[in-house]
């Protein structure tokens, strides 16, 4: 039997700007509310809160 899949694929954009600037996995049973992550913007040149969307 096959084992079920736990990690999927989320796409951060910048809280600031609204562009989609990072993908990376996210453990869905364990983390079951949206991500939200500090990492630099390249369009802001700073760093921001990034969240996951949808």
């Amino acid at each position: 039997m096959a084992k079920k899949e736990n990690r999927v694929m989320v796409v951060m954009a910048c809280t600031n700007c609204k562009r989609r600037n990072y993908n990376t996995q996210k453990n869905k049973q364990k983390t079951t509310g949206r991500l939200e992550l500090s990492k630099y913007c390249r369009f802001c040149r700073k760093h921001y809160a990034h969240r996951e969307t949808r």
